[in-house]
């Protein structure tokens, strides 16, 4: 067994001088397969102590539950980097931000309006005391004291840019407590302003989180904490993109160099990322800032590893800065062959709108809906009501993009990122409004905030209530495979396919290798192998590719599925071996 504790000017790691040389990485962005290579090579570069944070709405999609298998084997993944040889840090928040859906914190939990958020309202949290009984012992027999990895627990996360509440950040102190956690707990914040003083309180140990202007930060820090060992527990070293907006980079030697200044002054840094990773299905959040802009599904973040794990010119910048200050290990990363290129064609589908009718209806007496109403928390959701006649239909508000049929046909699409909430229905019939959440805000005032389409909904200025709502279900995609026919005849993948739609094809492989899926000729939508949800796509980039995680494909057939909203140009898809997320700012 071992001790961590907080001295006067270091960390102590049974009682000599340690520095956290920390990189992130978040296993639920992560094939859980690959977490020994990424973790490994975070040792490779240098780094001793790997970081990530907690999703509770990935742990528990659904009140009373808590999950822990596959990608979200907390315990394994800290086993895992045990075996390497490295400490770790654990965020659990509750809520973490991450630029994931609702910043961690799940949507089920303000389907009740009264529950507060990120506060001491007492049913926010019963919640949250819920959620950490389960997660709690996960870490507590890890920690380092009871010969696990675990060296530093976090309380919250920067809460100082959100709010104040002194009794709400003490409840999260004494549950951690009282569950057993005795190694060191610490806050983050930004260094401006009073975030560092709001977001913490005496006793816990205060860092900062920033990506510049390294010594003016640690100064910044020093002021208001003038004992304990200075860290940077967030050093910004690239950064997420949005749709419709370049892809972000930061300069190499840029970062190496503010690295540089940080470990000269004698300060522990968690690098973020190390690697980033993946948004994996709905899982991307969103920023609103007046304007909503939803994440991408790549979390490349410009990291030293990339999205599938190789190590770039950052990496080894970084690497030969940490070398200069600690020892490195020798080893040379080691890098994948890519699989071999490849076109594939769709062959089958089935109307979207045809199938996801079938699904169970959620008949809502009163004004229209949230998507709530259906016990669905991500994805899409279709609305339907019986129109008399036509005229200009508004609602309150659209989350997030809205496409509207009458009979089936299309007759427009109303986005949230515009401030669209009205559309001219020509006439009536039966109206159909095929809804993507796109990503629960994750920074901010609109944090648990409701999807679909928020009331009041008038047509011709009178309020059309009695609507019914359902959850278009594709963590199964069988309904959607027994109602697929054969696609008219074309050449070599022309023709494309109609919107919205889910397509069916298949390709031979060797065996597991990870690949790019390519989308080039289609414009909106998911695409899947095996049944796993790669994410979204969108031909407004920056990502024109989809990571597909190695471990995914198998030796023989696989199965790719494409939920093409809007309609393609093209039946094929090319799987290569790089990503494409678009030109970079420079």
């Amino acid at each position: 067994m071992h001790t961590f504790a907080i001295g006067s000017r270091d960390f102590l790691l049974d009682g000599q001088p340690f520095r956290i040389l920390s990189g992130a990485i978040h296993y639920f962005r992560v094939h859980p397969d690959l977490w020994t290579d990424r973790i490994r090579k975070a040792r490779q570069m240098g780094l001793n102590t790997i970081e990530t944070y907690v999703p509770w709405n990935a742990h528990s999609p659904a009140p009373d539950t808590f999950r822990t298998d596959g990608a979200l084997d907390l315990g394994r993944f800290l086993d895992l980097v045990a075996a390497e040889g490295m400490q770790a840090i654990v965020r659990p928040g509750p809520y973490i931000c991450a630029e994931w859906d609702n910043g961690g914190l799940p949507a089920w939990l303000f389907t009740d309006p009264s529950v507060g958020v990120r506060s001491s309202e007492p049913g926010y949290l019963a919640a949250v005391d819920g959620f950490m009984d389960r997660l709690l012992p996960i870490v507590v027999e890890r920690q380092v004291t009871r010969g696990g990895p675990v060296i530093l627990f976090q309380v919250e996360n920067e809460y100082g840019a959100y709010g104040s509440d002194k009794d709400y950040l003490q409840h999260l102190v004494d549950t951690a407590k009282r569950a057993g956690i005795d190694v060191p707990l610490f806050t983050c914040d930004q260094p401006f302003g009073t975030m560092i003083e709001d977001g913490s309180l005496p006793g816990l140990h205060k860092t900062g989180t920033f990506g510049s202007r390294a010594g003016e930060r640690l100064e910044f820090l020093r002021e208001r904490q003038p004992d304990g060992p200075l860290m940077c527990a967030e050093f910004w070293n690239g950064w997420f993109d949005n749709w419709g907006t370049h892809h972000h980079t930061t300069d190499a030697a840029a970062s190496a160099a503010e690295l540089d200044v940080l470990l000269s002054a004698g300060a522990s840094v968690n690098i973020y990322m190390f690697h980033g990773g993946t948004n994996f299905g709905f899982t991307n959040g969103a920023n609103d800032k007046g304007i909503y802009e939803p994440t991408i599904t790549s979390y490349d973040y410009d990291a030293p590893l990339t999205e599938d794990g190789h190590p770039t010119d950052k990496y080894f910048a970084f690497r030969d800065v940490i070398a200069r200050h600690f020892p490195v290990p020798p080893e040379t990363p080691a890098r994948r062959s890519p699989a071999p290129e490849s076109v594939v064609s769709v062959a089958a589908g089935a109307p979207l709108l045809d199938v996801a009718s079938t699904f169970p209806a959620a008949a809502v007496p009163g004004p229209v809906p949230p998507a709530e109403a259906t016990g669905q928390y991500s994805g899409f959701f279709l609305y339907e009501r019986q129109l008399r006649g036509g005229g200009v239909l508004s609602f309150g508000e659209v989350r997030d993009r809205a496409q509207f049929f009458l009979d089936g046909a299309p007759v427009g699409t109303l986005g949230r990122e515009h401030g669209e909430r009205s559309i001219v229905l020509p006439r009536g019939g039966l109206l159909q409004v095929l809804v993507e959440d796109q990503g629960r805000v994750n920074y901010g005032p609109r944090i648990g905030e409701a999807k679909g389409l928020i009331g009041p909904a008038l047509l011709d200025g009178t309020e059309l209530e009695e609507w019914s709502v359902r959850a278009v279900d594709l963590p199964s995609l069988d309904p959607f495979r027994a109602a697929a026919v054969e696609l008219p005849a074309g050449s070599s993948g022309r023709g494309g396919v109609a919107g919205p739609s889910v397509s069916f094809g298949s390709f031979e492989a060797d065996g597991p290798g990870d690949r790019y899926l390519r989308l080039d000729g289609w414009t909106k939508g998911n695409a899947f192998v095996n049944g796993f949800n790669l994410g979204r796509y969108w031909s407004r980039g920056p990502q024109r590719t989809l990571y597909v995680p190695g471990p995914l494909i198998r030796a023989g057939a696989n199965e790719l599925a494409i939920l093409e909203l809007q309609g393609s140009a093209t039946r094929e898809v090319r799987f290569v071996a790089a990503p494409d997320l678009g030109p970079d700012e420079k």
